[in-house]
């Protein structure tokens, strides 16, 4: 069953590389959030209950109710609905979606001979989600898609601490999730500062600010 979740984690990019409303992309951190806390649940036998409260809050709490949430905020305040001219195209971005996806199914196939140091699809799994963050984060002209992009990598590292990790995810999760919680929010309150000036809060408009 786990499997199967893993799996659609990995699916999630391949509606977000079609995509152009940001509600949409913060809707599938949503999904993502809520098949990482099913993951967690799965998987929680050998964890200690201090180590799966933390997990639980993680995923629950922050990934799929506060994070997303902030993001809805920041989009519905700055009225920012849609990524309007990305760098690539819709059906160039679900090729790359596609092929990273097909990547993912491929490390983990190669994985499998790592004797038990990893658990094999998560990791594939994982190296799809973090490169197709990377791949968000350069190809979106929105500043709210780039923070975006910084929670999807998130989720995607979160996984992988999964499958390199898994006696003690929750530490490796700590320190990253606290980074990571702290740029979205920073960048959230930044989103709404360069609105005042720019009202398409392009990247490409940061180029304009002097000191």
């Amino acid at each position: 069953m786990s499997s199967l979740f893993v799996i659609l984690f990995g699916i999630t990019i391949l509606y977000m590389s079609v995509s152009t409303r940001l509600e949409s992309y913060v809707k599938a951190l949503v999904f993502q959030g809520i098949i990482l806390f099913a993951i967690v649940i799965w998987g929680s036998g050998h964890l200690a209950a201090g180590s799966l409260i933390f997990l639980v809050i993680e995923t629950i709490g922050v990934k799929t109710i506060a994070i997303p949430s902030f993001l809805i905020y920041i989009i519905r305040r700055n009225d920012i609905f849609r990524e309007i001219e990305p760098t690539v195209t819709s059906v160039s971005s679900l090729i790359i979606a596609s092929v990273l996806l097909a990547g993912g199914f491929y490390i983990s196939s190669y994985s499998r001979g790592f004797n038990g140091a990893v658990i094999p699809l998560y990791f594939g799994m994982s190296a799809s989600i973090i490169a197709f963050a990377l791949f968000v984060i350069i190809s979106r002209k929105k500043i709210i898609t780039h923070v975006i992009g910084y929670a999807l990598l998130e989720n995607g590292i979160f996984m992988l601490s999964l499958s390199i990790a898994h006696e003690m995810p929750f530490i490796v999760g700590m320190g990253v999730l606290l980074d990571v919680f702290i740029a979205v929010y920073l960048l959230g309150f930044f989103v709404n500062k360069v609105k005042n000036m720019y009202p398409d809060v392009n990247a490409d408009s940061l180029t304009n600010l002097k000191d």
